[in-house]
């Protein structure tokens, strides 16, 4: 989904859809004022960035990147846009800490979802608070703060597999099915995935334990899962 650097951006411009650019703040490179000018001939949003914002958002390599290009992904889209697009959509129900969902929209950002439907009552001040501790990586990914019937009704209606992940559950994660599209949900630390969820799940994932806890923390969770998602849809090769 990301093009590093000048020549990659440019090849992106001619033959792919992108759907974002973001530059070095100042940046005085002619070859990246080229590119910028196309972008905004094609309606595409350009952000600015400080070089370590660049740096921390890039693929590795020796130097910051003066430029960054984001393909395959709608960032504009809507939810009925998103579950109707290509690609895992992550669902979260339940979940009372705003930094944890930080760190599960990271997850579903660099898992290669096409978005992200968050349910429950967040004050905006709680929303402000989990898309800082993302790394501002809502830029890069749609996310819906949703209620959970809402979210549940938009499923349906997009015909998309529900499969959620809960030690209620029967299948094991690399016996799952999560390839192709579905929306995968994982839930909060104390009280999990809601039942009306459980209930209208096709598939519910259980995540083997052995020790004396008796859960894994959020991301684990999600990350074990994720994983497997891209194995079995052949992503990140």
């Amino acid at each position: 989904m990301q093009r590093r650097g000048v020549d990659e951006v440019r090849a992106a411009l001619e033959n792919e859809v992108v759907s974002l650019i973001l530059v070095q703040k100042d940046c005085s490179s002619p070859a990246v004022k080229e590119l910028l000018q196309t972008a905004h001939s094609k309606g595409i949003p350009v952000r600015e960035g400080a070089e370590s914002d660049l740096w921390r958002m890039a693929i590795p390599a020796p130097d910051a990147p003066l430029i960054l290009a984001l393909v395959g992904r709608a960032i504009d889209a809507d939810l009925e846009q998103v579950l109707a697009s290509d690609s895992v959509v992550w669902m979260l129900c339940g979940v009372r800490y705003a930094v944890n969902i930080g760190y599960v929209i990271r997850t579903a950002e660099i898992s290669g979802a096409a978005g992200l439907i968050i349910c429950g009552d967040f004050t905006r001040t709680e929303q402000k608070t989990a898309l800082r501790a993302s790394m501002q990586t809502d830029r890069f990914i749609p996310v819906f703060w949703s209620s959970t019937t809402k979210a549940l009704e938009a499923i349906s209606n997009s015909g998309r597999r529900l499969v959620s992940v809960e030690d209620v559950g029967t299948v094991m994660p690399w016996e799952s099915d999560v390839k192709g599209n579905p929306v995968i949900c994982v839930g909060g630390e104390h009280d999990g995935i809601p039942e009306q969820v459980i209930s209208a799940s096709d598939q519910v994932i259980r995540l083997p334990m052995s020790g004396f806890v008796p859960s894994y923390n959020l991301q684990t969770a999600m990350g074990v899962v994720a994983i497997e998602a891209m194995k079995q849809n052949n992503l990140g090769k």
